[in-house]
């Protein structure tokens, strides 16, 4: 009697497994900043013959910074057959913006961030000889538009027909530094003195109460003119009182000068 022999026949799995990814997702950039935290959760993934999956992330991470746009994730999945599935998803960061921010005549801004972006600040500056009328400051709030109003840059009008010293100094509060000096070295040395402020581009020249132009701005260094108008001497780095008055006592002055400067050298150094 011939015996009867059982085979088993064995089935290779090629179905390959499921995954789901999150939906996509849109992300406003936080206040001040041009890039998004965004967090999502991990795809659920299946299969029909195994259940220890490889599940392996294409992108950035979650629980990141995302930078402004666009970025796609992906998300590939592997059983033990080696049979794949892949999902993916869209993070979009958005950065929301203001109009641009027009400097005011006669002075500039700074700006923080990226300088129109929801949360940036721009704060507002002044050449020299101008004061800021207004906010010192406007933000980018996140209906896109500036928070309160233009400032401008004004001309100053400084009151010298005052009574006393705390009238006098009361002008200058939260406008501009104040450098009180008293001439009277120089003028008995017969030294006109022209004052540059500021830094170029956004640089003034003055004598006295009149303005120099920004061609004879930028010509000027520090230089000694004698009374005939001669180049007598420039300095590479401004040089102290005492050298520079040194230097007039010893080569400017005739000798009716230096006898006035004695008469008088006691009150004047």
């Amino acid at each position: 009697m011939e015996s009867l022999e059982t085979s088993t026949i064995h089935l290779d799995n090629t179905d390959p497994p499921k995954i789901k990814c999150p939906p996509s997702r849109l992300k406003l950039a936080e206040p001040g900043k041009l890039t998004a935290m965004v967090t999502w959760d991990l795809p659920d993934a299946t299969d029909t013959a195994d259940k220890s999956l490889n599940v392996m992330l294409v992108g950035q991470r979650p629980g990141t910074d995302f930078k402004e746009g666009a970025s796609i994730i992906r998300y590939k999945v592997y059983d033990q057959a080696r049979n794949r599935a892949a999902c993916k998803f869209i993070v979009r960061v958005e950065v929301r913006r203001c109009p641009e921010l027009p400097p005011p005549l006669h002075g500039y801004l700074t700006c923080s961030s990226d300088g129109s972006n929801y949360g940036a600040t721009c704060e507002y500056h002044c050449d020299g000889g101008y004061e800021r009328r207004g906010a010192p400051s406007r933000v980018c709030q996140f209906n896109r538009s500036w928070k309160g109003s233009p400032s401008e840059c004004v001309a100053m009008e400084i009151k010298s027909d005052v009574k006393t010293v705390s009238a006098l100094l009361e002008q200058f509060h939260e406008k501009r530094r104040l450098l009180i000096k008293s001439d009277c070295g120089l003028d008995l040395r017969q030294v006109t003195v022209v004052e540059l402020l500021g830094a170029p581009p956004r640089e003034t020249g003055r004598i006295k109460e009149h303005l120099l132009s920004s061609e004879v701005i930028q010509g000027l260094s520090m230089l000694l003119l004698d009374e005939l108008g001669l180049d007598r001497e420039r300095f590479i780095a401004p040089m102290a009182s005492d050298e520079l008055f040194s230097y007039i006592d010893g080569f400017l002055l005739d000798e009716e000068q230096r006898e006035r400067l004695e008469l008088h050298r006691d009150l004047c150094h």
